[in-house]
């Protein structure tokens, strides 16, 4: 099969042809470029794979602590039948993992040091089957035996608190009692036996865990204020409680998780946008320097394409050359820069730590940062854009000058050769 001279030529001319010193700089310059959209794709793929790596981290974290789905009574108020409410739900197949619980606020004091805090009331029997830190703290959780008043606290809560093991607390809850005095809360003796840290500040400086028999008594109630669920695929949150909520024989309310920390995602996708936004900027400002490098080569080849023209070769294919130019040097340059940014982003768990160690720096220091670790998650959502854009902007920077290249005038640019 003959190879279209287009090709060849465009192929040739990438190469600068003859070694002179102007076709030398020519191909300096196309290197350039070249570098430039790979270092520019390189780059778009680390920074979108670190971001996408922090917010897999702090998500995997939050859901080490808080369920897929919470399902709560009407007005946020207890559940009418808690058992059938569990039941129905486990028939939908997506649910994998269903506990009650009970939620109220309150104020833990230790002496002089007093903390807010949510406090969940859970049944240590089942709260392994919503959430992965339940599932690791078993042995801690079995000591919250009813009637017994013990509290397990983030371990961030308890340093702020000043208490350990085995230290006994107390628990003001804000629905006191009526007195002629007026408004009193009670207070309640607990006794800490053990803490959790989750790697979530949020939670380890604000959560308390209890039995819900506890916290029935402690809160008066007559039981669980909602069910709590766990999915086989996190992303179905949102679908799979607009389902419950048809399917369900109780008027109940719902939140998944998607609802918590609703804000900091946003922020994060806001940021990721605009990080593509302005480091595609570079890809884009190496990719138009070919406009440049082909300008400089059609102006060096004029003698080459009046030949060419001459010899019968239409506007067209002295146009299709030198797009074959600019097009090898982006598709060379986007190839380059994905195999680049997928290594740096594959091994970036120990690129840092070398680094680190290079320079004697920490660049997530761990009393800062909610992990310590360089975290990275390629995915092709974000690849496979990049890529388009940058042979896209590669071939439109190839547009003017073969245009200019198709409209040399044979008999002027034979005149003086």
């Amino acid at each position: 099969m003959r190879i279209p001279y287009e090709l060849v030529l465009g192929w040739r001319y990438t190469r600068a042809g003859r070694a002179t010193r102007r076709n030398g700089f020519i191909s300096f310059i196309s290197g350039v470029s070249m570098l430039g959209i790979s270092l520019g794709v390189a780059a778009l793929i680390i920074v979108l794979s670190v971001m996408n790596g922090f917010q897999k981290e702090v998500r995997d974290r939050m859901l080490g602590v808080v369920s897929h789905i919470e399902i709560f009574g009407p007005g946020g108020g207890m559940l009418p039948d808690v058992n059938r409410t569990m039941a129905e739900a486990r028939r939908n197949p997506q649910v994998i993992g269903a506990a009650p619980f009970i939620s109220a606020q309150a104020l833990l004091a230790r002496g002089e040091d007093m903390r807010g805090a949510i406090v969940r009331g859970i049944d240590p029997a089942h709260e392994g089957e919503v959430t992965d830190l339940a599932a690791t703290l078993t042995p801690v959780l079995n000591k919250l035996v009813p009637g017994q008043f013990g509290i397990v606290l983030g371990a961030e809560l308890a340093r702020n608190l000043g208490v350990r093991e085995g230290d006994p607390i107390t628990l003001i809850s804000p629905s006191g009692q009526v007195t002629p005095a007026g408004v009193v809360p009670r207070l309640k003796q607990m006794t800490v036996v053990g803490t959790f840290d989750s790697g979530h500040f949020e939670y380890d400086s604000g959560l308390a865990l209890l039995h819900q028999d506890d916290a029935a008594r402690i809160f008066r109630l007559e039981g669980p204020t909602g069910v709590r669920l766990k999915l086989k695929d996190l992303h179905q949150a949102p679908e799979v409680a607009a389902e419950l909520g048809r399917t369900l024989t109780d008027q109940v309310l719902m939140r998944d998780w998607t609802r918590q920390n609703r804000t900091w995602f946003a922020a994060v996708q806001v940021e990721k946008r605009m990080m593509f936004i302005i480091l595609t900027l570079i890809v884009a400002v190496a990719a138009f320097n070919l406009v440049s490098t082909l300008v400089m080569t059609v102006t060096d080849k004029r003698a080459d394409i009046a030949i060419l023209r001459t010899l019968g070769a239409s506007p067209g294919s002295i146009m299709g050359i030198f797009v074959v130019q600019g097009a090898t040097v982006g598709v060379i340059g986007t190839l380059a820069g994905l195999l680049l940014g997928l290594a740096v982003a594959f091994n970036i768990d120990v690129i840092v730590p070398a680094l680190e160690t290079l320079f004697n720096a920490s660049f997530l220091p761990k009393d800062i940062y909610l992990i310590s670790r360089m975290p990275s998650d390629p995915q092709q959502s974000d690849i496979m854009p990049i890529a388009i854009i940058s042979l896209v902007l590669a071939f439109l920077a190839t547009i003017y000058p073969s245009w200019r290249a198709s409209r040399v005038n044979p008999a002027e640019a034979l005149r003086y050769e």
